[in-house]
Parts: structure tokens; C-alpha cells; sequence
């Protein structure tokens, strides 16, 4: 049959984003005579950065992610999923998620998109030189020896210290007037330092992928204490030497908690003429059968849990889910507000310049809180 209906599609580059897009596409194509699915890609940076508005003028699905969901309801150029997926379907995937990636695309009553991918700021480590850590004083005395790597290129930064916050029972941008108290503040650059301090300046221009490459080569480095899950690394024979991923080391007395939510949604363009087509996709696509069979078997991360708790998904991956899932079940989900994006960029430098000791603490933090509250307003 000629094809009578073709989409596109818009993921990013790295293999655990495009390959899964484009092996369930072919699965969905033959499965369902007539329509195609083309897939292109965009970096990292530009995964993280790109206005959702701009691809849905240009793609009738997109891999997006949740902070922009505030952006999205103002700019109305995405479909409300609950529209045109089935109530009981939604319940299920609801039912089925890792933690809060579901509800991380649900926002002014509707769902924005469908988590087909989480990950959330855990530890990476190299276990043929060490062992993992649990606490951030084993991780100050591993930088000490020269054995750490921490990504710090912005947004990264940033993400370090809303983890650290919320692992200490304070998490941040709990009320609109600031982003964390002084005291908080204080606290959580106190123990970043001493550990962005000692490791390569070169970190300020990392970020997960890059940190992970090098982790994945290098001969001394054996620590990523915060860094994104990416199971590629955890593959055999990705790199030179397999990566090992576990909960987060703790700050606070709290165990894994408050880590700074990442992964990836599936959503479809509000302009798109075959909305239908789109929901039956992501709604598949997102669900347990494909993600625990062909998309994990594609280089994909899943983010259902039925695939997360899978005995076969986890021995290639050396238990990377089941190794990370109290982390993952406790973390902290970001502002997702209309303006919160330009905060995120913005907030980034400011981290940084404490970082690098271009500014104090106590100026950089009230710069944040600033900056933060600036960002409510005129938004809804």
C-alpha cells in the first residue's frame, strides 16, 4: 500500500534518543500499512535549550522535556493528550511510571506529553577501579585523590545544587518570592566547593555525556557522583570500560532523595492533521509491552517501571534501573512555570560564577532568588 500518511518527528541525538524513535517507527509502520514515521535530530544542548513552540510549528511529534510544559500551555502549540488518548490507557501509563515522570508533563489539568524515558541525577562509577560510594564526605575524599568527574557545563551546575537542597529536606523553589533560603544556600555551595575545586576545570564545559566518555576512558577517573543515568554506558562493549550506575550519595539524612528529574516525554504538535495516528503511537510507544521488549532492546531508556523492573532489561545494563530506582522514586521535580526556562539559563551562570568564585555566595544567591521571582512575573 503507498503510504498515505507520513509524520515527523523531532528527538535528539544521542542513540538512547533516536534509536528507539526509529526502530518503533518501523514496528508501527508495518503494523499499521500506510503510515510513516521520519525522525530527525538535535543535539543535547539544543535538546535542552530548543523552544518546544518552534518544533511543533515543524514536527507533528516531539521528544520534549517537562520544564517546558508552563511554556507549552501559554503558547497552546501542543495537544492536550487526555483529548485523544483513552482515560483507562492514561490511568495505566500513569500506574506504570518511574516516579514523577508521568506527572511531569501534566500540568493546568491536562497532559502534555507521555514519559517513554527516565533519568534523574544519580552516581556513576567505574567498579573495575573502585566502589561505589553512599555519602558526599566519601566523595570529597575521592575527589581528594583525583579519582572525580562532575558535569558542571550549564544547566548542570544548577541541577547539582537543586539536588543537594532537596537531599537535605529543603528543596528548591517551594514559594515564588525565592529560590532557596541563604541558610540553605550556604550549605549546599559549601559542600559543592570542596569538590568543584579539585576536579579539572574542564568540568565547566561538560556535560553528562561528555563526563561519561571520559569516565568511560579514563584510567584514574572513577567517580561521577551527579550525573544523568545514560544505561549506554552501562552496555557492553559502549566504551573501553563499562559504567556502573547506583542511588545518588547522600548529603542529607534522608537516603536518596530530592535528585533533579531529567528523562524525556512524548508529545504531539497541536497542528498536527493526524492527531489520532500521533496518540496511537505515543500511547504505544510509551507503553509496557514495547518498552520492556523493543525499545530497551533499541538503545532506548525506558521510563515505564514494568521495564525498569524487567530481570532481562537490567542484566545488560549491569542493574542500572534496579540499582537507581529508590533515587529515581524520590525525585524532585523542577518549576515548570511559563517563564522558568529563561530562569534555568539565567540561574545557570549565576551557579557558575559562585562556582568559580567570580561571586559570593551570599550575592550569587540573592542574584538566584531575584532572578527566580522575576520569572513569575506577567506568567501564569
Amino acid at each position: 500500500m503507498n503510504t498515505t500518511v507520513t509524520l515527523r518527528g523531532m528527538t535528539w541525538s544521542d542513540p538512547r534518543g533516536y534509536d528507539p524513535m526509529i526502530a518503533a517507527s518501523e514496528a508501527f509502520a508495518r503494523a499499521n500499512p500506510g503510515v510513516s514515521i521520519q525522525w530527525d535530530k538535535r543535539s543535547l544542548q539544543g535538546f535542552e535549550s530548543t523552544p518546544v513552540h518552534e518544533l511543533a510549528a515543524a514536527y507533528d511529534l516531539m521528544i520534549i522535556d517537562h520544564p517546558h510544559v508552563g511554556a507549552v500551555v501559554a503558547e497552546g502549540c501542543l495537544l492536550a493528550l487526555d483529548e485523544v488518548i483513552d482515560p483507562a490507557a492514561l490511568t495505566a501509563l500513569m500506574n506504570e511510571t518511574v516516579g514523577k515522570s508521568f506527572v511531569s508533563y501534566n500540568y493546568a489539568g491536562h497532559q502534555w506529553a507521555l514519559p517513554v524515558d527516565a533519568a534523574t541525577q544519580v552516581q556513576a562509577h567505574r567498579p573495575d577501579l573502585g566502589d561505589r560510594v553512599t555519602t558526599w564526605a566519601q566523595v570529597v575524599r575521592a575527589a581528594q585523590e583525583g579519582t572525580v568527574i562532575l558535569p558542571l557545563r550549564p544547566p548542570h551546575a544548577l541541577m547539582c545544587v537543586y539536588t543537594l537542597a532537596a537531599n537535605l529536606g529543603c528543596p528548591c523553589g517551594s514559594g515564588q518570592e525565592e529560590l532557596m533560603p541563604a541558610p540553605v544556600a550556604e550549605e549546599v555551595f559549601a559542600a559543592l566547593a570542596p569538590v568543584v575545586d579539585l576536579v579539572d576545570p574542564a568540568c565547566f564545559e561538560m556535560d553528562p555525556i561528555a563526563v561519561l566518555d571520559a569516565l568511560a576512558e579514563s584510567d584514574t577517573l572513577r567517580l561521577a557522583p551527579l550525573t544523568y543515568l545514560y544505561k549506554g554506558y552501562a552496555d557492553q562493549a559502549f566504551r573501553t570500560h563499562r559504567i556502573a550506575f547506583s542511588d545518588m550519595p547522600v548529603l542529607g539524612k534522608n537516603g536518596p532523595i530530592g535528585s533533579a528529574l531529567g528523562g524525556t516525554g512524548l508529545a504531539i504538535s497541536a497542528t498536527s492533521a493526524h492527531r489520532e495516528v500521533c496518540a496511537a503511537f505515543a500511547a504505544w510507544v510509551a507503553g509496557a509491552e514495547c518498552q520492556r521488549t523493543l525499545y530497551t532492546r533499541s538503545n532506548g531508556q525506558p521510563g515505564n517501571a514494568v521495564a525498569w523492573a524487567d530481570a532481562e532489561v537490567n542484566k545488560t545494563v549491569m542493574d542500572a534501573y534496579r540499582n537507581t530506582r529508590l533515587t529515581h522514586e524520590a525525585a524532585w521535580l523542577r518549576p515548570r512555570h511559563n517563564g522558568y526556562m529563561g530562569f534555568q539559563e539565567d540561574g545557570s551562570h549565576i551557579v557558575n560564577d559562585i562556582l568559580r568564585g567570580k561571586t559570593s555566595v551570599s550575592a550569587g544567591v540573592t542574584a538566584l532568588n531575584a532572578h527566580f521571582a522575576a520569572s513569575f512575573r506577567g506568567k501564569p
